[in-house]
């Protein structure tokens, strides 16, 4: 690993705020105590964090309905995250955003999307502001394989190699769309592929390294920010949990052995082994982390918890049409 140490353990932590917070609300879904569906990013922590420890806050990202990770990632609060999903007036959107909708200006999140594939044309926007106003920053989108089978990818691919854009174009390939598995809904293997037909580099990435991750996305960063476009970057990457909730509906549409197989290649604990081999941070170290921030995140459910409904007379506030 050619990385600092201060990188990696950046890197690490992002990862546990990621998968804790994503556990615990899970949990809270489970219970009945988190209202509607929440589509969890576990398993998938090595994309968010490997790119977004090399984002300012002045970078701009669009996000999914599995967008929870993307912002814990960015520096989002586990309260006001945890506020959000219990729709109280202390969350982000002020509970009127709920889970598939977050968004912080502050931050740099323009938003979770419950549309899929509705994010690209909005980084296209982002990544043409940025141009525009000559300043040295990117927008990153994420979007899943299902994703890059709908128009709005096209179009945005196409736009923004046209201007090129100062954007990454990141898909999360988990290789599912909901239910459907990858060669049931697209005949390419990799969506990478299809970068070829808008004239900007397409690069496969093991999305369940971080390292790697972080690599191949400085390398797309640095040319979107030399004015050479955009990049396609595909993480090969899976979730561990269903696509709705923990257990989700019970649905028999991949098997026991495929996600254990996978879960093997857990990016966490693959993560942490390289880390103690390199004497970067011991296991002992590890797991006070992994206990620390699971206080924190308690903390925060509290605070959502002890958080007041919204007034019904803000109903129609920071709505637009």
């Amino acid at each position: 690993m050619s990385l600092d140490d201060a990188t990696l353990l950046d890197i690490h932590q992002r990862m546990i705020r990621i998968r804790t917070f994503e556990t615990e609300a899970g949990r809270l879904m489970e219970a009945g105590k988190i209202p509607g569906a929440l589509h969890l990013y576990v398993g998938q922590e090595a994309v968010a964090a490997g790119i977004m420890a090399q984002l300012s806050n002045e970078d701009w990202i669009t996000s999914t309905h599995r967008g929870h990770g993307h912002l814990i990632a960015k520096g989002g609060e586990y309260g006001r995250m945890f506020a959000e999903l219990f729709g109280k007036s202390t969350g982000y959107c002020k509970g009127k955003g709920g889970s598939m909708h977050i968004s912080n200006m502050d931050l740099g999140m323009l938003g979770a999307n419950g549309i899929v594939g509705a994010g690209p044309p909005i980084a296209v926007g982002a990544a043409f502001s940025i141009k525009y106003r000559k300043v040295n920053n990117v927008a990153v989108t994420f979007f899943g394989d299902g994703a890059s089978n709908e128009g709005s990818f096209h179009e945005a691919a196409n736009m923004a190699t046209l201007y090129k854009l100062p954007l990454l174009l990141v898909c999360e390939n988990n290789g599912y769309g909901e239910y459907t598995p990858q060669a049931n809904h697209q005949a390419v293997v990799d969506v990478a592929d299809r970068a070829a037909g808008y004239g900007m580099p397409g690069v496969v990435v093991d999305g369940m390294d971080a390292i790697a991750v972080y690599e191949s996305a400085e390398a797309a960063i640095e040319r979107a920010k030399a004015g050479e476009g955009p990049t396609l970057l595909e993480c090969k990457t899976y979730r561990f949990f269903d696509h709705v909730g923990i257990r989700g509906m019970g649905l028999a549409y991949r098997t026991d052995e495929e996600l254990q197989e996978w879960q093997k290649r857990d990016p966490i604990y693959m993560f942490e082994e390289k880390l103690a081999e390199q004497g970067v941070l011991a296991k002992e170290a590890a797991t006070k982390l992994h206990e620390t921030i699971l206080k924190e995140v308690q903390e925060g459910i509290k605070f959502a918890e002890n958080s007041p409904d919204p007034d019904p007379a803000t109903l129609l506030e920071d709505v637009y049409a």
